[in-house]
């Protein structure tokens, strides 16, 4: 009977060495004349344990990691394909606490399957939630996605029913579906993951999401920072297409080139355009005038990946994880001084010290905690006693956060905290569209004065002059870009006074 054998070709595992394992295992394999079938898989999301090698035995995967070419041989020398006793064994994988915790919803296939064996995703329940939408009425399809709470998972958080009964609702034959990839913020992974990993299930929601509001095209914009990821989701939409899973929803994949702004709805549809990705005035919205000045959905890869799931088991079962007006799951990322770094989805409600203590083990320097920054380079840096936060849209409001994209980024107490202000002025310098004056020129400003009070120059003054720069871009920035740069700056100020006053002193 042949043993099946998983190993991610994940760009993460990758990047630590799985491509070299898969190889000293095949090697091995062949020199030995095993029955091994080697299935090559997205990643679970668990990276401190990338390579991560499991091994299904009697219906259980069995895991070993992080496992190092060299140490196959004696992998299989202690029995790897029973399930054998090995320094590197971490029993069942699901029932590790990492996972155990969790509730995967969205990403209950990545790690699982192979991401291109359209059968193993059919058999694993995908395509139920498209079969389930082909079967209603494009209102009742929206209505199911209004009552589901879903909101955008790309950061603002609007409800997704609301953005596509708006679209379904505006005149015209000719709409479009666009699925903005093009994830830029640090300490996020959550869409390459799930392109890698599970790439039929976003081209799912995509087609549902055409069903619902009458579009016939939908395009997949892509930052060219992830080959792996585009590689995946051409020969997704390649498989798709050839099976005619949904011949009247044409697909097409386009890369972007490099640039933060363009994660912002309207600069990615300047950029689908072929024009310079820069921000447009709003109104109109893109739901009126969207792509080629056409009723356009745009959402990212994560909202439109968890409507299959809803459409499947209905909006009622999709409530029922969550609170408030955050219902469903979160991918959440962790990520910077973490010990165990990797994406957990969970319902929100969560509280941020369970996710880095729970899940994340705590610093993997062992330091104290100091500071959290969650929601991307333009969110806020939350200080140890705000841990006890709960992660949703409205408790992370109420301390002047955001949860963004989901992204957790940890820092012990060796931080400079004036340092990571500038960081935030120059960040927003460099990515700055250049359309309007508030952000490309108060950016600037702001990481020259920020570098004054580094240096101890007139500290009261600058920092008087650093708040009065925020006002500006806060409330005369065209977009998000420029108008939430004063989160991170004034929140290290803020919560951190003494990395400001120490300078001022030297």
């Amino acid at each position: 009977m042949t043993t099946r054998v998983f190993i991610s070709r994940d760009a993460a595992a990758l990047s630590v060495g799985a491509e070299e394992v898969a190889t000293t295992l095949a090697n091995c394999i062949a020199q030995r004349d095993l029955d091994v079938e080697i299935v090559r898989t997205g990643s679970r999301g668990a990276m401190f344990l990338e390579p991560l090698l499991e091994v299904e035995v009697a219906g259980k995967r069995l895991g070993y990691g992080p496992v190092h070419a060299s140490d196959v041989p004696a992998l299989l020398d202690a029995g790897l394909l029973e399930g054998g006793a090995h320094d590197l064994a971490l029993g069942e994988v699901e029932a590790l606490s990492f996972f155990a915790k969790q509730q995967r919803l969205t990403f209950a296939r990545c790690g699982v399957n192979d991401p291109l064996d359209l059968a193993a995703f059919e058999a694993s329940g995908g395509l139920d939630g498209l079969r389930a939408a082909q079967s209603l009425s494009p209102d009742a399809i929206v209505e199911a996605v209004t009552e589901s709470g879903l909101r955008g998972r790309g950061g603002a958080g609007f409800p997704a029913g609301i953005k596509w009964k708006t679209v379904l609702e505006a005149p015209g034959t000719e709409k479009y579906i666009c699925c903005n990839a093009d994830e830029g913020d640090s300490g996020t992974f959550a869409d390459r993951m799930l392109m890698e990993g599970d790439p039929f299930v976003l081209l799912e929601g995509m087609a549902i999401a055409g069903l619902a509001v009458g579009a016939t095209k939908g395009l997949i914009y892509i930052r060219s920072e992830y080959p792996h990821a585009i590689r995946a989701m051409v020969k997704a939409v390649a498989l798709w297409s050839k099976a005619k899973l949904t011949p009247e929803f044409e697909f097409e994949i386009r890369r972007g080139a490099g640039a933060y702004i363009c994660g912002e709805e309207t600069s990615m549809l300047e950029s689908l355009e072929g024009k310079r990705g820069q921000v447009r005035p709003k109104p109109p919205i893109p739901a009126l005038e969207g792509l080629f000045g056409k009723p356009t959905v745009v959402n990212n890869v994560l909202t439109l990946a968890a409507v299959p799931w809803i459409m499947a088991n209905g909006a009622a079962a999709y409530r029922d994880f969550g609170m408030g007006r955050s219902r469903g799951t979160q991918a959440f990322q962790l990520g910077g001084n973490i010990k165990q770094g990797g994406l957990v989805e969970t319902a929100f409600g969560l509280t941020l010290r369970a996710l880095i203590e729970d899940f994340g083990g705590g610093t993997r320097s062992t330091r104290p905690l100091r500071a959290v920054q969650v929601g991307g380079p333009l969110g806020a840096y939350l200080p140890a006693n705000q841990l006890d936060t709960k992660l949703d849209y409205e408790a992370m409001a109420e301390i002047g956060a955001m949860l963004g994209h989901g992204g957790v980024v940890v820092f012990d107490d060796t931080v400079d905290m004036a340092r990571q202000a500038q960081f935030a002025m120059e960040f927003c310098a460099m990515e700055s569209c250049g359309k309007c004056t508030p952000c490309r020129i108060g950016s600037t400003r702001g990481a020259e004065v920020l570098e004054r009070i580094r240096e101890g120059q007139d500290v009261d003054a600058n920092l008087a002059l650093v708040r009065d720069l925020c006002e500006v871009l806060e409330d005369g920035s065209l977009c998000a870009m420029g108008g939430l740069t004063p989160q991170p700056v004034l929140s290290a100020i803020n919560q951190f006074p003494e990395d400001f006053a120490v300078r001022g002193n030297a």
